[in-house]
C-alpha cells in the first residue's frame, strides 16, 4: 500500500486534535466531560507530586475549562465509569478498560509478594481482605493495630497493612472506589462495580489491540512505540502484528511523516481524510505528566523541544527548575516555567520563567500571562 506524506506541522495538528488541544472546550462541562475526557485519551496519569495541582487535575482541567475536583470524584465513586490501576503508571483508566488489566491482575497473584514490600505474607493480605469484607469500604487510616516496621526501601511503609492494601489491588482483589487527595478507599471489586458477573479477561491477542486502539485515538498518527508506551519487547510486536493485518484490510495506512522517515507510522484511513486546519493558537500551561508531554522521544520528533524533568536532580544541577511546566502556544513549545501553588498566601508563584524555542518571546508575553491568570484560579479554588 502507498504511504500517504504528511508535513510534521500537519503531523502536529493530527496529534493535537487527537488529545484534544486545538479546541478550548471540545468535551463540554461536569462529570459527564471527566469522563469522555479519559475515555478519549484512554488514560490519565496519577502523581503524588503536589507542588501545583496534581497531575491527574491538570491534565483534565487543560482540555475542560470548567473542571473541578469533584467532576472526576463524582466518575470514580458514583457513576464508576472510571477505575484506577497500572498503565504505563498509575492512572485513571475508563471502566470499559478493565478487561484488559485482567491478564496483569492475573500475573500478580501468582508472583510472590516483592520483599522491598517489607516483611508481610500471604496471611497479611487475607487479613485485609476479611477486614474489608466484612467492614465495607475503608482507608490505611482505618487500620489502627499495625505494628511499624523500619523502611527497608524509599516505596515501602512502616504500616504493613498499607502494603497488604496495595498487594490486593495491583492483584485486582480490591479498587479505589474514593480518593480524598493521595489518601485512597479501598472496596472489593464486585462490590464496589456491583457486576453480577465480572469481565472477561482480555487474550493476549485483544491486548494488543486494545492498545494499537487507544493510541489511534489519543494519537492519530501511530508508531509501534508510540502506541506500545511502557510495553516490553514482545508487547510491542504483538502491536506491530495487529498493525500488519490492518494494513493488509486496508483498515490502517502507512505514513511517512516529514523529517521521520527511518520511523514507520500508520493512521486510520479517515484521519488522513481530514487532517485539521491551522486554527488561531491555543495556550495551554501543560503538566510534565500530560498525554502530549509524558512520551519524551516523541514529543522531541514532533515539536523539536526535549523536557527534562528535574524534580529528582539535585538543585544546584537544575537548569529549568524543580517542577518545569511546557507552554504550548498553538502547535509550538516556547516556555518552560517553575511553577509552585502558595495556598496559604493563595498566589501560583513562578520561580523560573525561560523561554525556548524560535517563537518571538515578546508576542507571547501577554498570552502566556492570561493563562497564568487562568492556572492560577484553578489552583486555588477548592
Amino acid at each position: 500500500m502507498r504511504a500517504v506524506h504528511l508535513t510534521l506541522p500537519e503531523a502536529r495538528r493530527v496529534w493535537m486534535h487527537a488529545q484534544r488541544l486545538d479546541q478550548r472546550s471540545p468535551f463540554g462541562a461536569g462529570p459527564a466531560a471527566a469522563r469522555a475526557a479519559v475515555e478519549q485519551l484512554g488514560y490519565v496519569q496519577i502523581d503524588t507530586i503536589n507542588v501545583i495541582e496534581r497531575c491527574h487535575h491538570h491534565i483534565l482541567w487543560s482540555r475542560i475549562p470548567t473542571y473541578t475536583r469533584a467532576d472526576l470524584d463524582h466518575v470514580q465513586s458514583v457513576d464508576k465509569g472510571v477505575f484506577e490501576y497500572w498503565t504505563h503508571a498509575l492512572s485513571y483508566v475508563p471502566v470499559e478498560h478493565f478487561r484488559y488489566s485482567l491478564p496483569r491482575m492475573r500475573a500478580e497473584r501468582a508472583e510472590a509478594i516483592q520483599t522491598w514490600r517489607g516483611s508481610i505474607t500471604e496471611a497479611d493480605v487475607r487479613r485485609v481482605l476479611r477486614t474489608v469484607r466484612s467492614e465495607g469500604p475503608l482507608t490505611i487510616r482505618d487500620f489502627k493495630n499495625d505494628v511499624l516496621v523500619d523502611k527497608d526501601h524509599p516505596w515501602a511503609s512502616r504500616k504493613p497493612s498499607k502494603a497488604a492494601l496495595e498487594v490486593a489491588f495491583n492483584r485486582g482483589l480490591l479498587t479505589v472506589s474514593a480518593r480524598d487527595g493521595m489518601v485512597k478507599t479501598y472496596d472489593l471489586v464486585d462490590r464496589h462495580f456491583g457486576w453480577d458477573s465480572p469481565p472477561r479477561p482480555a487474550t493476549e491477542r485483544q491486548v494488543h489491540t486494545h492498545l494499537l486502539d487507544r493510541a489511534l485515538r489519543a494519537q492519530g498518527v501511530v508508531s509501534v512505540d508510540s502506541a506500545g508506551y511502557g510495553q516490553r519487547p514482545p508487547g510491542k510486536e504483538g502491536i506491530r502484528r495487529v498493525i500488519a493485518t490492518r494494513v493488509r484490510k486496508k483498515e490502517l495506512v502507512p505514513v511517512v511523516v516529514e523529517g521521520l522517515e527511518k520511523v514507520e507510522h500508520w493512521a486510520e484511513p479517515a484521519v488522513l481524510d481530514a487532517v485539521p486546519a491551522v486554527t488561531p493558537p491555543l495556550v495551554h500551561v501543560l503538566s510534565p505528566f500530560d498525554p502530549l508531554i509524558i512520551q519524551r522521544k516523541r514529543l522531541s520528533a514532533y515539536f523539536g523541544y526535549d523536557h527534562v524533568f528535574e524534580a529528582y536532580v539535585p538543585k544546584a544541577k537544575r537548569v529549568y527548575g524543580y517542577f518545569t511546566l511546557p507552554v504550548l502556544v498553538g502547535d509550538e513549545v516556547v516556555a518552560v516555567l517553575d511553577l509552585k501553588t502558595d495556598r496559604d498566601a493563595g498566589r501560583l508563584l513562578v520561580q523560573q520563567w525561560t523561554w525556548v524555542g524560535t517563537g518571538n518571546a515578546a508576542s507571547h508575553q501577554a498570552l502566556v500571562e492570561g493563562e497564568l491568570e487562568r492556572f492560577e484560579a484553578f489552583q486555588l479554588a477548592r
